[in-house]
């Protein structure tokens, strides 16, 4: 991994909404296949850089943002929103199961991207629940409606809709704020077999979830990047004083 061409790459990306600057000339790679936690305080630009990857910042008519960032070689510019959105899905903090069957919500993606067959469909929802590490919990009820599931299984649910499409990169931003202990360990155990096929990135408040999944870990402040380098390394010896200061809990 660490001799591997980025998947995504930003070069001197500056992030505005409206005349207010929130992230500062930044230059950050990011490795296939790789799990890159991203922490640092509220209000650090955590949120923007990471809907700035699929442009969901775009939905907001006060952004506007310079520099570049690229995918797989390729001007995140010159990418369709519905190819990107696929290439590049979210999980968001609060699940966002749609009101439909839990078999139905996995189903939806692949059809729009026209896939037709029944059996074709029943695989890619079998498939993409396992992958969740859901399967087990919900495979003789795919007819219950999503929003019956506890939190933590929504939130997995969320992540089997996201497979369902095929994507290469999964966006995480704070996807365990709101669950227990139990949900966020199950989260964490899919993220980390994820791993062997997708890339990911997650943003998250809880400097302990980035030590425990992330192969390297981004400290931003204040819209900029503070350091970057693997989970270990960042966590006992960071070069900066500010990040030891922000995992020590003196400030954030």
């Amino acid at each position: 991994m660490v001799n591997a061409e980025p998947i995504l790459k930003t070069e001197n990306l500056q992030c505005f909404y409206g005349s207010q600057r929130v992230i500062h000339d930044l230059n950050i790679e990011v490795l296939p296949n790789e799990i890159l936690g991203v922490i640092g305080p509220a209000n650090s630009g955590k949120t923007t850089f990471l809907r700035a990857l699929n442009r969901l910042n775009a939905l907001n008519p006060s952004y506007r943002q310079s520099g570049t960032i690229t995918f797989e070689g390729q001007d995140l510019r010159k990418i369709p929103d519905n190819l990107l959105r696929k290439k590049i899905g979210s999980i968001f903090a609060l699940p966002q199961v749609l009101p439909i069957s839990i078999y139905q919500n996995i189903a939806y993606g692949p059809k729009v991207h026209g896939v037709a067959s029944k059996s074709k469909v029943d695989q890619i929802v079998e498939e993409s629940l396992q992958k969740a590490y859901l399967w087990d919990e919900v495979k003789d009820r795919l007819d219950l409606q999503a929003n019956r599931l506890s939190g933590g299984q929504q939130q997995r649910l969320c992540i089997a809709r996201t497979l369902a499409v095929e994507p290469e990169v999964i966006l995480y931003d704070e996807p365990c704020s709101g669950l227990d202990p139990i949900s966020t360990a199950k989260v964490e155990d899919a993220m980390q077999k994820l791993k062997e096929h997708y890339t990911q990135i997650l943003v998250t408040n809880n400097t302990k979830q980035a030590a425990r999944v992330s192969d390297r870990t981004a400290f931003f402040l204040m819209g900029e990047l503070v350091e970057m380098t693997d989970t270990n390394t960042l966590f006992t010896s960071p070069r900066d004083s500010r990040t030891n200061d922000y995992i020590t809990g003196r400030f954030g």
